[in-house]
């Protein structure tokens, strides 16, 4: 059984209760940290006031450099020549061991742990019971906090609750800069230390500049309390206000609170309900530290302990923890801004969880460098939104929300999926050169902007762009597409807060038509439903897998008011020119025989009001359900035009879900099966004469546009950024040759590597880049 051995108020030893004896300690600590004094001098007075509260022989503080190393900073009963001379590796020894598990240690005898190890320089030896903790910040160790006793004692359980709050403490002067000046020259502490996270490319292009947090971590300035029952009630108050939130969500019954969404929420309700994090939270207070400080140090020890786990459900609840604790912070310190989008750095790279599109566009566009996302897929909404402004994403870069700080340097590489944190200079430069050599590629690609989108052996390829915002209207010039393939209404439906009402959308749909200046423009009707919600659409079901439920035309059919609405918007903004509509997701040919009735039903309006009209009307469809695989003909028959969704498409005929990145990646889009359907599209639309066109993430990637123009689809829909690289590589390529070299395994059943190898090589032969 340990004793309590916190030094009463006048300096000797007694035992006394703990609360009080922290609490002495953060008083005494508090004291020194609001006396002016350099930062050596701060760190030694409070490691000498740690030794007499604790009546400990040693109290000694070691920074984790950037390089690994862990340097005694300050030390009372050790040599005083060893400061910032004796140094351990993480992991070396126990001071090592701490810093790496991020996990204390307690021993009687610490000579006899295996991982003890003696450093002659410090005079050690003479010392026997060992308290060590990790000084943590966000959950990152920075550093250990150790005191050693000469006696064969065990330090009990309120002495290392106090030495873990008192580490926090220094864990904010490592943090703010306090002891930098302290550092050897070229030396850096861990919180500078580069960090790279290996995500996913979701976006094209390379952002270099400086971090801002989506949701800024909240900043906790006031660490001690002068009231302890006060915060405690401050503490009670927050969290029956968090709880009442979830409560309240979760009560509603919304469509965005529903399946995962609400699976997340009930973690937070099961969280914000734990009596054991509440206990935690509060003995923090009762050891001295302010509301919020006591929720960081919860947060922060929780995450030090989990961030080596590696099972993936409990790394997910970890994260949730995190959220929570974060929603709970700024209830107690409140009028956090959601972000600092009016005072957002020239180069601002936004970090975040994940976020919709709608946030992105609050950010002033001149600003943006990059995105970087821990979540996402190539297909969520708020990429869609970014490659539209021309914004370089990586996604699934899971940690680096915690890892960062607003104003840290970062790169994000939309091109490897890598995001450089605190890059080294050598990493920096060369990624500036980098950005250079693409800017002279785009120099190179806009000389092309004029030129004729004709194969090397004459045959002609349309080259048009995706869009959705008023955003990209500038693109349909600058990168010479050839109209408009795909016209997404529904963001103008997602960005905003209430249903746009019809006179919005016209004018809408009359700018596109302008910027295009005659060019043609596929408007695709409202695609709504799914994995796109509207958040004041409050009729939608409540549906186990809505990627296959009451979306698009379904939902358009059902409820026909939006989409007349939409048709009437259309056709007046068309006035005196052609208008292309576009039916999306359509499953059985009946569908368009609807959908045809309702529009020309809006002609027959219109007209008799006498309003202008378009001078043609073109209906397509839009084919990514594989259901019209096997009634092709009759889908030509009836349509002026055919658009492949090759997203949906691909996601539908591998049952791989294209938002999920555990199977996103897990197919090959190359793959002969999925390669043959569309060549028996193509080879239908060319029965039929019926004008055909690709839209999806493959149009826009060299190598598979090849591929695809291979195959007979020689009208291609992307983002404005790609058709420069596409047009590049059409140029060289004698389409003829190609088509021959993946005829054969095209036809036996190879693999997509295969394909994709061989269009590579030929590739390599030709100096195509790719």
């Amino acid at each position: 059984m340990s004793a309590n051995r916190f030094a009463g108020p006048d300096g000797p030893p007694a035992t006394r209760d703990k609360d009080a004896g922290s609490r002495v300690l953060l008083k005494r600590i508090r004291e020194i940290m609001a006396e002016p004094m350099a930062p050596q001098q701060r760190l030694d007075r409070i490691v000498a006031q740690i030794a007499q509260s604790m009546v400990a022989e040693v109290c000694s503080v070691y920074a984790l450099r950037a390089d690994g190393v862990l340097e005694l900073y300050a030390t009372v009963g050790l040599n005083p020549k060893a400061v910032h001379q004796s140094q351990l590796r993480l992991g070396q020894g126990l001071v090592g061991t701490i810093a790496a598990s991020s996990r204390p240690l307690n021993l009687a005898e610490a000579q006899k742990h295996p991982a003890f190890e003696y450093l002659p320089e410090t005079g050690e030896e003479l010392y026997n019971s060992f308290l060590g903790v990790p000084i943590l910040r966000a959950g990152r160790t920075l550093g250990v906090l150790v005191v050693q006793n000469e006696a064969h004692r065990a330090y009990g359980d309120d002495e290392g609750e106090a030495m873990e709050t008192v580490a926090m403490v220094i864990g904010e002067m490592i943090a703010t800069g306090d002891l930098r000046s302290l550092s050897s020259a070229g030396v850096e502490l861990d919180l500078a230390k580069p960090v790279t996270h290996h995500g996913q490319p979701l976006s094209e292009g390379i952002g270099l500049g400086h971090v801002v947090l989506h949701e800024p971590r909240v900043v906790v300035t006031a660490m001690f309390n002068d009231d302890t029952q006060a915060e405690l009630e401050r503490l009670a108050a927050a969290l029956s206000s968090l709880r009442l939130t979830i409560d309240d969500m979760l009560s509603r019954g919304d469509v965005a609170f529903e399946g995962e969404h609400r699976d997340v929420l009930e973690t937070y309700r099961m969280f914000a309900h734990d009596k054991g994090w509440v206990q935690r939270m509060e003995e923090a207070i009762r050891n001295g530290l302010t509301a919020e400080a006591g929720v960081e140090k919860v947060q922060s020890d929780m995450r030090a302990r989990l961030s080596t786990v590696t099972d993936p459900y409990l790394r997910e609840r970890m994260s949730d923890f995190d959220d929570l604790a974060n929603r709970l912070l700024r209830q107690l310190i409140s009028g956090e801004p959601s972000h600092g989008a009016k005072s957002l750095p020239e180069d601002a790279i936004i970090v975040a969880r994940h976020m919709g599109a709608a946030e992105l566009l609050d950010y002033p566009r001149d600003r943006l460098r990059g995105l970087v996302l821990e979540e996402g897929a190539p297909t969520s909404h708020v990429v869609i939104v970014a490659r539209a402004m021309n914004i370089p994403v990586a996604g699934g870069a899971k940690g680096v929300v915690a890892m960062s700080d607003s104003g840290d340097a970062i790169i994000v590489d939309g091109l490897s999926g890598h995001v450089h944190l605190r890059p080294q200079p050598d990493v920096e430069a060369a990624y500036a050169e980098k950005v250079r050599f693409r800017a002279r590629r785009q120099e190179e690609y806009r000389t092309l902007r004029d030129r004729p989108s004709v194969t090397a052996d004459g045959h002609p390829v349309s080259l048009l762009m995706n869009a959705g915002l008023l955003v990209d209207l500038p693109q349909v010039d600058q990168s010479g597409a050839a109209g408009i393939g795909l016209f997404r209404t529904e963001l103008q439906f997602m960005i905003a807060a209430t249903f746009p009402r019809a006179e919005a959308q016209e004018r809408l749909y009359r700018s596109v038509l302008d910027a295009a200046a005659g060019r043609p423009v596929t408007f695709r009707t409202l695609d709504i439903g799914g994995d796109k919600v509207l958040p004041y659409f409050r009729n939608a079901p409540d549906e186990e897998n809505p990627a296959l439920g009451w979306r698009a035309m379904r939902l358009a059919l059902d409820r026909p008011g939006l989409l007349r609405t939409q048709v009437r918007a259309l056709l007046k903004a068309a006035s005196g020119r052609e208008l292309r509509l576009m039916l999306p997701m359509v499953t059985e040919l009946h569908e368009i025989d609807q959908a045809r009735a309702l529009i020309m039903r809006e002609v027959k309006h219109l007209s008799r009001f006498g309003h202008g009209l378009p001078l043609t009307l073109r209906i397509g469809a839009m084919l990514e359900v594989p259901s019209l695989l096997f009634d092709l003909d009759g889908l030509m028959e009836k349509v002026d035009f055919v658009s492949i969704g090759s997203n949906d498409l691909f996601q539908f005929m591998y049952a791989a879900d294209r938002g999920n990145s555990r199977v996103a990646d897990r197919f090959e889009t190359l793959s002969p099966t999925f390669l043959r359907a569309l060549k028996s599209i193509a080879d239908a639309a060319a029965r039929h004469e019926t004008p055909l066109t690709l839209c999806g993430e493959i149009a826009g990637r060299p190598l598979e546009a090849l591929a695809l123009a291979a195959l007979g689809i020689t009208t291609l829909s992307m983002s404005p950024a790609a058709i420069g690289p596409v047009k590049a590589a059409i140029l060289k390529t004698d389409m003829a040759a190609l088509r021959a070299a993946i005829a054969d395994p095209l036809e036996n059943g190879s693999t997509g590597a295969d394909i994709r190898n061989i269009i590579r090589e030929y590739a390599e032969a030709h100096a195509i880049a790719l």
